[in-house]
């Protein structure tokens, strides 16, 4: 029995194989590592994939579908020889096919595999894709994100411990996310992307193109002539990748047609597609609180990325060239053979750790007072937040008399609560009171696996209901994975080592002049406040630097040492407290004047929140 990996893509389908100390890829039965993403049905209802199902895409295109990953998790159909077929249908005969590959490859049966999704996706997209997996006879058993797994190739390629930049840019979809790679971690700092944006547009432009330059073939021109002249784009854009000059032919109702194509007139007819990789770009270092120069690494990834005016706009922008390892199309599949290593165990592999965050914002719906009809979306689990994770947040009534409080799980980026993804609603009785007397709290669970457990605990009564959200997942693996997340539902405060720090520094407080304890008490109250925060990785970080500020203020022998320069350090051992040690907010993040947890904030309302880390120039916004 064997485990690969999977790459899943929109265009073409890998598999992989960690073998002997390394990632190899699994040929297909044409020799090719690349498998056409395409499904067709021939005239005796036969399925076909891969490259013979492609040549069909001009020769049948009534009975051939493509591009069908961009709409996983969709109710969207198609309808091949008379045959109805969703995405994951569709895509598990791409599965199976690279199954059937790896079989004959490796001359056992494979029943097992982990499978790459964009980072972007959301539940309903990764639960498709495992059951894509589950149509194709095989187990599922890790979803990886795909810029996961291409920092983890190159990672692994080189060496190297830097802040990485994927740029996935395939087929179909624009998937960018920042990556912290270090010591044997791979952890993804923030993601954005585009599932509409790949190497296809660049197709339809130059078709557009084509025929505006000869009006006449547009009059004419029928589905299969069309499907032939995208085919033409297709290999004139390839061609361009070689050359700074092709041709595009193509026949049109009988006639003959031609334009010359250069990659600078490509770039000049490709503007609103730049844009919208701009867009992408400026959200993931927004979302990670990065610049550009907090950049090290480019690294291109995805067959579009081979183009050279993608390359030189990415040159552009990031001012260095970017990292190109190997073919861009086996970055990710190369990535997914370390991760295999990884879940076996195997030798120079077997500690590295590979972490995730949750691409989407979890909340709920709360009051909208200016107009009730439409409720506002309001977080619990920020996007972009390390899984797995576990937060808390207090609501109050929102009516006098209030019997019960009806809380929805939502998913989505959206202001108002309707235009985001509904999960489930959990339903809670609480006792009469008084508009905003009554409170409860209201707690989400998630891991990497996709597990949503959500809470709702009256804090007056203690009476409380929860939900678990897991789809393809058996009673007892729910029932484990819950035993395993319990330990993230203890809030901070409690966990022994923030107590053990925070009773140290009010033990100095009361023993300490005047002159010190202004600058305790702020880091008494900034501490409080990454802890009601509940992000794991700056609490631990501050901690730590208080840990060190702690021993040197218990230790101070005024006859020795003097003390003052100690201060909190990261990233270069610059002082980033502010030049004396005492900057109270712990690091190079700053307090918005306005912000929760600032000046005139209400801190005793545990609504306080802002990125992740504390790394680059981040500002905590409400």
């Amino acid at each position: 029995m064997a485990l690969i990996g999977i790459d899943l893509g929109t265009t073409n389908s890998l598999g992989v194989v960690y073998r002997e100390g390394r990632a190899e890829l699994i040929p297909n039965r044409f020799g090719s590592f690349l498998t056409p993403s395409v499904v067709s049905v021939d005239e005796n209802g036969a399925v076909i994939t891969g490259a013979v199902a492609k040549e069909r895409l001009i020769t049948h295109p009534e009975r051939t579908a493509a591009s069908f990953k961009k709409f996983m998790g969709t109710k969207e159909t198609w309808d091949l020889g008379g045959r109805k077929f969703t995405a994951e249908e569709l895509s598990s005969f791409v599965v199976r096919s690279v199954v059937e590959d790896a079989e004959r490859y490796l001359g056992e049966k494979v029943d097992e595999a982990v499978i790459s999704v964009p980072a972007y996706f959301h539940d309903r997209q990764r639960t498709a894709t495992k059951k894509a997996g589950a149509l194709a006879g095989v187990q599922v058993n890790r979803i990886i994100n795909e810029p996961s797994a291409a920092a983890l190739a190159s990672y692994f390629d080189t060496d190297q411990e830097q802040l990485f930049l994927v740029f996935d840019f395939g087929g179909g979809t624009l998937d960018v996310s920042i990556v912290d790679c270090f010591d044997t971690m791979v952890e993804i700092v923030s993601v954005s992307g585009d599932n509409r944006l790949g190497g296809d547009n660049f197709h339809d432009i130059m078709a557009e193109s084509f025929l505006r330059e000869h009006p006449e073939a547009r009059e004419h021109i029928t589905e299969r002539e069309r499907a032939v002249l995208r085919r033409a784009a297709e290999k004139c854009k390839q061609e361009l990748t070689r050359k700074n000059e092709a041709v595009m032919r193509a026949a049109v109702g009988g006639a003959d047609y031609e334009s010359i194509y250069t990659n600078r007139r490509l770039m000049e007819e490709s503007g609103e597609i730049l844009e919208r990789i701009r867009k992408v770009l400026t959200h993931a270092l927004t979302d990670g609180g990065f610049g550009v120069q907090d950049i090290a690494a480019v690294v291109m990834v995805g067959g579009s990325s081979k183009m050279p005016m993608i390359q030189s706009y990415i040159q552009h922008l990031f001012h260095m060239a970017p990292m190109v390892t190997g073919n861009c199309d086996e970055t990710v599949a190369r990535g997914l053979g370390v991760v295999c290593g990884v879940m076996q165990r195997r030798d120079k592999v077997k500690d590295f750790v590979l972490t995730d965050i949750c691409p989407f914002t979890l909340g709920t719906d709360t009051n909208n007072e200016a107009d009730p009809a439409h409720p506002y979306m309001t977080p619990v689990i920020e996007r972009n937040t390390v899984l797995p994770c576990s937060r808390v947040r207090r609501f109050y009534t929102a009516r006098d008399n209030q019997t019960k409080v009806d809380i929805s799980i939502l998913q989505g980026e959206q202001v108002y609560a309707e235009d985001n993804m509904k999960l489930g609603v959990l339903s809670l009785n609480v006792p009469k009171k008084k508009k905003g007397e009554e409170a409860v709290d209201v707690r989400f669970t998630y891991d990497i696996n996709g597990i949503l457990i959500a809470e709702v605990t009256s804090v007056s009564t203690g009476r409380t209901m929860s939900k678990v959200i897991s789809e393809n997942m058996s009673e007892a693996e729910i029932r484990q994975r819950m035993k395993e997340l319990e330990k993230l539902k203890i809030h901070p405060k409690d966990v022994t080592e923030n107590k053990y720090v925070m009773e140290r520094l009010k033990a100095l407080y009361e023993e300490s002049p005047v002159e010190l304890r202004e600058n305790l008490q702020r880091c008494i109250e900034y501490f409080d406040q990454l802890l009601n925060r509940q992000n794991p990785r700056p609490i631990k970080r501050y901690r730590e630097y208080l840990e060190g500020l702690i021993e040197q203020l218990e230790s101070y022998d005024p006859f020795a040492v003097n003390w003052e320069s100690g201060g909190y350090e990261e990233d270069g051992g610059e002082d980033e407290t502010g030049g004396d040690g005492w900057s109270g907010n712990g690091g190079d993040e700053e307090w918005e004047e306005d912000a929760p947890g600032g000046e005139g904030a209400d801190t005793e309302d545990n609504d306080i929140y802002g990125r992740n880390g504390m790394r680059g120039n981040k500002r905590w916004t409400s």
